[in-house]
C-alpha cells in the first residue's frame, strides 16, 4: 500500500540517487575537462615544435608538469583522507598527464638529435631521467637511457685523459 510516508521516502531516495548521478557526472566532466586541457597543451607543444618555437613548446610542457604536480598533491591528500573513487580517478589522470609530459620531453630530445644539437638532446634526455623517477615512469626512463646511448653513437663524448 502506498502511504504518504512511503512517497516521502521514495522522494528522498530518488533525490539522493539523482544527486549522486549528477555529482558523478559533474566529477566526470571535471576529469574530462582536465584531460582535454592536457591534450590541448600537448597539441600546442607539438605545434610549437613544428614551427621551431622551442621555448614555447617547453612552456607548454611545463604547464602539463604543473598540472601533474597539482594532481599529485590531490592524490596524496585524498589518500591521507581515505578517499577512494576520486583518488582513483585523480591517480589515473595523474599517470596519463605524467606520461604525456615525459613523452613530450622525449620528443624534444629527438627533435634536438635530428637537428644535430646533441648537447641539447643529451640535456633533454637527462632531464627525463632526473625528473621521472616513479615506478610508473620506468618506460620513459628506459627510452631516455637508450636515446642517450644513441646520441653517443652519433656524437661520441670526448675521450677523457687519465
Amino acid at each position: 500500500m502506498i502511504t504518504p510516508s512511503r512517497v516521502r521516502s521514495w522522494g528522498l531516495s530518488a533525490c539522493l540517487l539523482l544527486s549522486s548521478v549528477v555529482l558523478s557526472h559533474c566529477a566526470h566532466d571535471i576529469y574530462q575537462e582536465r584531460a582535454d586541457l592536457v591534450k590541448d597543451h600537448s597539441e600546442a607543444f607539438y605545434n610549437h615544435l613544428k614551427a621551431d618555437r622551442v621555448e614555447h613548446a617547453i612552456r607548454e610542457n611545463e604547464r602539463i608538469e604543473a598540472m601533474a604536480s597539482d594532481m599529485g598533491r590531490k592524490v596524496r591528500s585524498g589518500v591521507a583522507q581515505g578517499g577512494t573513487v576520486a583518488v582513483g580517478q585523480e591517480f589515473a589522470l595523474l599517470k596519463t598527464t605524467n606520461e604525456a609530459a615525459a613523452t613530450n620531453w622525449l620528443s624534444l630530445g629527438h627533435y634536438f638529435a635530428v637537428k644535430k644539437e646533441y648537447a641539447r638532446a643529451r640535456a633533454t634526455y637527462q632531464r627525463v631521467l632526473n625528473t621521472y623517477t616513479n615506478p610508473t615512469d620506468r618506460p620513459a626512463r628506459e627510452q631516455a637511457a637508450r636515446a642517450l646511448q644513441d646520441i653517443d653513437i652519433l656524437d661520441p663524448p670526448a675521450a677523457k685523459n687519465p
